[in-house]
């Protein structure tokens, strides 16, 4: 029987695309001269901030942007400044330090009519250790440390709507209930798409909580459940259902491809480094939501439309 052939893909707005592209280099994409640069007076005890949550999200925009360290970047948003005659303080390379650490950073994203379809995986991401030619040529350390990034991805709009940062010891499933969490409770999501890694007990009972629709292939060596609840009894209908049409055939027809999308997604968030810079865990986890930021930013200037020519 000859192999089938691969689908092709095609991209339909290429001249849109190539636009959105461009802008993406715009330093005026990230600066907005309405913003509530100084902090506001919250009256209480004690000195206040002198810079909004607004400006440092900025400048440390500018800094995961172009990978510059911290006193170059303030250089670089005192040249921004001065160039747009705004005649603003900048604050120093310590102030962007200890504010990284506390900083709540905003995520923009965009809702969409409907039901929200999700994309779920994780990666990991390096921020001690040698480089990968000093691995090759002397072997790997022991002080090669990771962490692991988890994300949510929306299908309509390839924005990322949930993030988690931990350990590299934490597995994938037990994160999946704090990242649906993450979702307004008003909107509602469609699909939950995810590998066998949340092939769980709980990621299925945390899915058919927000009355969405599981599509997570049952592992290889899967058995059925005791049916004691919706979440085995879900489980156990797909399990059947690979059974009897085999992997290939439910993954084509359950829409379970569409998880490649948010792996070229972690690829994207790999972009901005290999690594993360900070060390602090707090101050990780601000870099990593900076650069969670700045893709969704990204994505609302414009993406490419592709179908496919099967």
């Amino acid at each position: 029987m000859p192999k089938p052939a691969p689908p092709r893909y095609r991209t339909t707005n290429w001249s849109e695309y190539n636009k959105a592209l461009r802008r993406r280099g715009s330093l005026l994409v990230w600066f907005d001269r309405d913003m509530t640069w100084l902090s506001e007076r919250t009256g209480k005890r004690g000195r206040p901030d002198v810079f909004s949550d607004a400006a440092i999200q900025f400048c440390l925009s500018v800094k995961v942007l172009f990978g510059l360290p911290l006193r170059q970047t303030s250089g670089m948003v005192a040249s921004l400044l001065e160039m747009a005659d705004l005649d603003w303080p900048v604050p120093d390379f310590s102030t962007l330090c200890r504010r990284q650490r506390t900083l709540n950073v905003q995520i923009p994203y965009r809702r969409v009519d409907g039901p929200l379809n999700l994309l779920v995986d994780s990666t990991g991401i390096k921020f001690l250790g040698d480089g990968e030619w000093q691995v090759r040529k002397h072997g790997t350390s022991r002080r090669r440390q990771w962490r692991k990034v988890h994300l949510a991805m929306d299908t309509t709009t390839s924005d990322i709507r949930a993030v988690e940062f931990t350990s590299s010891r934490d597995g994938d499933s037990p994160v999946l209930p704090d990242l649906l969490e993450q979702i307004p409770e008003d909107e509602q999501i469609g699909t939950v798409t995810a590998d066998g890694a949340y092939d769980t007990r709980r990621c299925h009972a945390a899915i058919i909580a927000r009355d969405a629709e599981a599509i997570i292939p049952v592992r290889r060596n899967g058995r059925l459940w005791k049916e004691d609840g919706p979440a085995a009894r879900v489980r156990n209908e797909i399990l059947r259902a690979s059974q009897r049409f085999g992997r290939s055939l439910w993954k084509r027809w359950s829409g379970y491809h569409a998880r490649s999308r948010v792996e070229a997604k972690m690829r994207c968030l790999k972009s901005f480094g290999e690594r993360i810079m900070a060390r602090d865990p707090d101050r990780q986890t601000a870099e990593i939501h900076i650069r969670i930021a700045l893709m969704n930013r990204f994505s609302a200037l414009g993406k490419a439309d592709v179908v496919c020519e099967a």
